[in-house]
């Protein structure tokens, strides 16, 4: 016993030893870093890094509020984004976040009452962000970052924060996006009045089933106007605002009624109701009634697809601002071109059967102007168009096959001094350490035939051998100059022939026939002409008319569209010809390969083009396969759909003439002008002839006679 005790005081006097020596040595780490602290001023250079982090976040922050153009943002929010077209007349209209707008006197006194009690009861009292509010956004940050959460929960937003986070601002939860927040909700206050702020903000509110602003949301959930609301709908819409797609009446009606209830008990706190009313309106049950028609100013889906594309890519614009801000965008469209060209493709027997699984055969076409490089209309598919969806006119990668000849061989050759009626040789041949071998389709070949034979017939022996005569550096470069990409993987033979290592779409392929249409310059196809803000300020100005680039000789392009007017007259493309229209342009195929059949074909295009309007479709699957793929590798086959095109949107053009005749007449002229020189040049003959001996016959007579005296 006296044992233990003994033991017990020992280490009771140990443990105190090693209390007073961990005492001393922490006591010694910390005199250390206070002389350290002293020595290089430590707590001062925190204090500075504090405050110029402070100060630099503060200008950013400040920066940014003042040029968010916050001046301009009830303009923005109350208006739609509209498209105009060519002629300066409304095509139609983009909006995401949008709702029918209304001011604030067209709004029940309900809806503020029961918005207001349940988002930010002090919302007439403080200056855009609350005290309260940020202090809890801070504890809930502290406690996700504890909880190792890369996100705040919510909280410390006022109904103005709320505005300018879902006007300017991404839905993000970060402690970034809260500063950015504040700032400009500060910013916003400075500009506008409350009444105008809670305006902007029950218009902008999303009230789920696609429904943006109170107005439409009362169509949509209770059949009238926002201006009739009562009490107990005013609270259902209040409280869809947390959650929309959790408290809508539609779909879930009992945690809607639950929701109203609570907005409902929440106004008895705020003074806006007392409980014994409160109580009879929970008592009411909701009774949804939907009469909200959806607007539909979406007319044209491609083109205004590419109009967004556009606006995108070229002028750094997002898909928010576009869709929301409220802007006027002028374009090259023309609405009666994209009508028919849309009736077009809505008719399926322009097009083939479908494959054995229903998959259909995909088109895609476009029409620019080869004066001004504008686009007239587009469709980029046939089925269910998807926003911002794959637009094959712009964006397909597809061989171009024959479509290439005149812009790889027949334009380069006449520039090298060749002509229209230049003989070349159409004979099987062999090129080449890889012995490239091209053949006709019907693998006939005559020996020599003209150029501009060859190419309206889409020969393909000739063209190559051309290529081989002029040089194939030559054919790439003349590519290179059509706007076509290509790379030194391209630069062989089989350029001639369109094949290509990475493919064109339609649009490129549009633009570089305008130089046969256009004299020889060559246009960039485009869509806007100018973007005007909500408050009328031209942010965008496109209107001066496109200088284009000469990349050959009016001589030759006017050859050319000779040579490329057989082709619609007695080519390949004669199927397509619309009646009573003079056409020049281009076929072209490409060969399917492993799909067992001989006859096969991956691709079908035809570029056509008239003075005032070049036109490129292709026709094709999105994957082609044994299962999938086009037949008739001549490349004839979709005249039908090309011709219907042509057909119905060149009455909407000036209907110009071309300056020149197919290079066959031309031919044909000249022989029979030949021909017609001799025959005279014989009828002469045989009248000098014939008047020669009548007077050596008189002569004859006379001497006759004069000896006979």
């Amino acid at each position: 016993m006296i044992q233990c005790v003994v033991s017990t005081k020992e280490r009771l006097m140990n443990n105190n030893n090693s209390t007073k020596s961990s005492r001393k040595w922490f006591g010694s780490l910390i005199r250390k870093f206070n002389r350290f602290c002293r020595k290089f001023h430590l707590i001062k250079w925190l204090v500075v890094f504090f405050l110029t982090v402070t100060l630099v976040g503060s200008i950013y922050l400040t920066f940014l509020a003042k040029t968010a153009h916050v001046q301009n943002l009830e303009s923005s929010l109350s208006k739609t984004t509209e498209i105009f077209d060519a002629s300066n007349q409304k095509a139609g209209e983009l909006y995401a976040q949008k709702g029918t707008y209304v001011h604030l006197n067209r709004v029940s006194r309900n809806i503020p009452k029961a918005v207001l009690s349940t988002e930010d009861r002090n919302f007439y009292h403080e200056h855009g962000f609350s005290i309260k509010g940020i202090g809890r956004a801070f504890f809930l940050l502290l406690k996700n970052k504890l909880l190792h959460r890369d996100y705040i929960s919510g909280g410390g937003s006022t109904l103005t924060q709320q505005l300018v986070k879902n006007a300017y601002l991404s839905q993000e939860q970060t402690m970034t996006r809260k500063f950015k927040e504040l700032f400009l909700a500060i910013q916003v206050e400075n500009v506008y009045s409350k009444n105008e702020i809670l305006t902007m903000y029950l218009n902008n509110a999303y009230f789920g089933n696609g429904v943006w602003g109170v107005q439409d949301a009362s169509q949509k959930y209770f059949g009238e106007n926002a201006s009739q609301l009562s009490v107990p709908d005013a609270a259902v819409l209040a409280g869809m605002l947390t959650s929309p797609s959790a408290f809508n009446p539609i779909d879930h009606p009992k945690a809607a009624k639950w929701r109203r209830d609570v907005v409902l008990q929440l106004m008895v706190e705020n003074h806006k109701l007392t409980q014994a009313q409160a109580n009879y309106y929970k008592k009411t049950p909701i009774e949804v009634r939907d009469t909200y028609v959806r607007k539909d100013g979406y007319k044209y889906p491609y083109y205004f697809d590419a109009v967004i594309d556009e606006a995108i890519s070229k002028y750094g614009l997002t898909e928010s601002e576009i869709m929301n801000r409220g802007y006027r965008i002028y374009t090259n469209l023309n609405q009666s071109q994209q009508q028919q060209m849309q009736a077009t493709f809505k008719n399926n027997t322009l097009f083939p059967a479908n494959a054995s699984d229903g998959t259909e055969v995909q088109a895609a076409s476009i029409g620019v102007s080869p004066t001004t490089g504008g686009v007239t209309a587009v469709v980029g598919g046939r089925g269910q168009h998807v926003f911002r969806g794959y637009n094959r006119a712009t964006q397909i990668k597809r061989q171009p096959g024959s479509a290439m000849k005149p812009l790889a061989v027949y334009t380069p050759a006449l520039e090298a001094g060749y002509k229209f009626d230049s003989e070349l040789v159409d004979k099987k041949k062999s090129y080449g350490t890889n012995h490239y071998t091209p053949k006709n389709y019907n693998n006939v070949y005559q020996g020599k035939v003209p150029m501009y034979e060859a190419l309206a017939q889409s020969m393909n022996a000739p063209a190559v051998w051309l290529l081989n005569q002029i040089g194939v550096d030559r054919g790439y470069q003349s590519v290179k100059d059509f706007n076509i990409p290509v790379t030194k993987k391209d630069k062989n033979l089989a350029l001639a022939l369109g094949g290509l290592s990475s493919g064109v779409s339609p649009q490129q392929m549009a633009g570089a026939y305008t130089a046969f249409a256009n004299g020889g310059k060559i246009m960039k196809p485009f869509y806007i002409r100018k973007i005007v803000d909500s408050t009328g300020k031209v942010i965008v100005d496109n209107t001066a008319k496109q200088q284009g680039r000469q990349i050959m000789p009016a001589s030759v392009s006017k050859q050319m569209t000779s040579m490329m007017l057989g082709v619609f007259n007695n080519g390949t493309g004669a199927d397509a010809k619309p009646y009573g229209y003079s056409v020049a342009g281009k076929t072209g195929s490409t060969e399917a390969d492993n799909t067992g059949s001989s006859d096969a074909t991956k691709d079908k295009w035809i570029i056509g083009y008239t003075p005032d309007l070049v036109v490129a479709t292709w026709e094709g699957f999105d994957s082609t396969s044994q299962a999938h793929h086009l037949e008739n590798l001549s490349g004839t086959g979709m005249g039908p759909l090309f011709r219907n095109e042509m057909q119905t949107m060149l009455p909407y053009t000036k209907n110009s003439s071309f300056n020149t005749k197919d290079a066959q007449t031309i031919v044909q002229d000249q022989q029979n002008s030949h021909n017609n020189l001799w025959d005279t040049i014989q009828k002469k003959t045989e009248q000098y002839s014939d008047s020669i001996g009548q007077k050596a016959k008189r002569f004859i007579d006379d001497a006759k006679k004069w000896f006979g005296q």
